[in-house]
């Protein structure tokens, strides 16, 4: 064989190389459902374009999350998603309703290294956060409120507040305004709550709908005090706005990831969330995005300036009560109409 021939052939191995890579890689793409917005820009800088290298299998990214058309591709038949994000009442309803595929732990954590609360039958823990108060820095002459009972004390700590509009979460934080201990919130006492949010209800501003709204009232100074999901603040002080929050009495949740029923490559998408016991992965994520999960060796990789402005940061633990998705599954249609009523009245 000539020094010519060999050349040829190493091109031609090339080039076979080349075409089974791309073969693979258009074999099998994987849609995963989430939020968007630019939390989905840093989904595919950290985790899908390395999975797709490492792997050939693309991600395709779909937005946003939806209860409800996971229940009617369900029931058509018609699954459009491989991977689902999920917040904690939409898990227990899809759970109850058999809309998801259980999870194959030997494919996603197969040395059982992830925490008994992020494995669960039907889903992953991917992330946690909480909605937490945060309030102007600037309006209350240097003093700063402490809880959910100075953000109802307008004398003390005067100007307009905002809630979300909805009453999960407001009946527990109204409640801990009142003095119920976090740990005996459940079941909540419904009557005592809306009597507490009579009192705030002529301070309340705005009543929020979206993320960045949440910030924007404090921001352009409509609200002095307001509800917030923790990781809206950081991006804020770091611009140098006059803003903080107080984790005492925050709602720590979590949120998932599933595999609906009828997903074409439920396979592949377990291989996906594997991708995300990856600490260093973690580390990055969280650079742009303060929600962490539980990925094995993740905190003691995280400086301890970015681990205190954490939802799991032991300190903040500590203070915040953990939300009941179970709760709200099964009452959220009837306190929801509720709401309406009260808010009209």
């Amino acid at each position: 064989m000539t020094r010519r021939d060999m050349g040829r052939l190493a091109l031609g191995g090339a080039a076979l190389t080349a075409m089974g890579t791309s073969a693979r890689a258009q074999a099998v793409t994987i849609t995963v459902n989430g939020s968007g917005g630019s939390l989905a820009k840093s989904l595919e800088r950290i985790y899908e374009k390395p999975f797709t290298a490492e792997t050939g299998i693309g991600v395709r990214a779909t937005a946003p999350v939806s209860l409800a058309k996971l229940k009617a591709m369900v029931e058509t038949g018609n699954m459009e998603w491989d991977l689902t994000e999920m917040g904690g009442a939409d898990m227990i309803e899809a759970v109850k309703n058999g809309w998801l595929t259980e999870i194959d732990w030997s494919i996603v954590d197969p040395d059982n290294k992830l925490p008994p609360i992020a494995r669960q039958k039907y889903g992953m823990v991917t992330s946690t956060f909480s909605t937490v108060i945060a309030y102007r820095t600037d309006k209350f002459g240097g003093k700063a409120p402490k809880s959910w009972a100075d953000f109802w004390d307008v004398k003390s700590f005067p100007g307009p507040r905002a809630l979300q509009d909805s009453p999960v979460q407001n009946l527990e934080f109204a409640l801990l305004a009142d003095g119920v201990p976090a740990d005996k919130l459940y079941p909540l006492d419904v009557e005592r709550a809306f009597k507490k949010l009579d009192q705030i209800k002529r301070h309340v501003a705005a009543w929020w709908t979206t993320g960045a709204q949440q910030v924007q009232l404090l921001v352009d100074g409509e609200a002095v005090m307001g509800t917030v999901w923790n990781g809206r603040v950081p991006p804020l002080k770091k611009e140098g706005k006059p803003v903080d929050i107080i984790w005492n009495g925050g709602a720590l949740q979590l949120s998932y990831w599933a595999v609906p029923k009828g997903a074409k490559h439920p396979k592949e998408a377990m291989r996906y969330m594997k991708s995300r016991l990856d600490p260093d992965k973690g580390v990055q994520l969280l650079q742009d995005s303060p929600y962490p999960g539980f990925a094995p060796g993740l905190i003691e990789k995280v400086s301890p300036d970015l681990a205190k402005i954490l939802p799991i940061h032991p300190d903040n633990v500590a203070v915040q009560y953990s939300f009941n998705p179970e709760y709200w599954s099964e009452h959220r249609p009837k306190l929801t109409e509720r709401w309406a009523a009260w808010l009209l009245s």
